[in-house]
């Protein structure tokens, strides 16, 4: 099994409120990359889906997915009317669901470095549409502050 260094958390890029399902992501990753991308998906209910064992290399982060955890929520844009554009749309439930995984993979793998999608170097992209470092430094929160 590759050592996991890293996780990296992204949006599903759908609109705020649309309800598609773990499933539905999974289905468009394969379609795309012959494979699922993530290891875990969270719906809005914050229900956590795993796609991939941690030992599987997943399809999430170009050219650095080996030992790398995607974590992917439901959602992460304005809604269709508003053009897309990134917004934190994360449901409370998605929060805490979240919050568990990292802390989960934090006891797991000691040392590991949490990041979001648009943290990596040359990725030109809003996903997950929030900021990952400030959402830990504030203790991973399931409300706003």
């Amino acid at each position: 099994m590759p050592k996991i260094k890293y996780l990296t958390i992204h949006c599903a890029a759908t609109p705020e409120g649309r309800d598609n399902s773990a499933d539905e992501v999974r289905r468009w990753d394969i379609a795309r990359f012959k494979q699922p991308s993530y290891h875990w998906v969270i719906e809005l209910d914050g229900d956590m889906h795993r796609h991939l064992q941690d030992s599987q290399r997943g399809a999430h982060v170009a050219r650095a997915n080996t030992g790398n955890i995607g974590i992917c929520y439901v959602g992460g844009t304005e809604t269709l009317n508003a053009g897309g554009k990134p917004k934190d749309t994360r449901t409370e439930a998605q929060k805490r669901s979240m919050r568990t995984l990292v802390r989960t993979y934090m006891e797991r793998y000691p040392g590991i470095i949490v990041r979001g999608h648009r943290d990596w170097p040359g990725v030109a992209k809003a996903c997950p549409s929030f900021d990952v470092q400030d959402w830990l430094d504030a203790g991973m929160p399931d409300k706003e502050l």
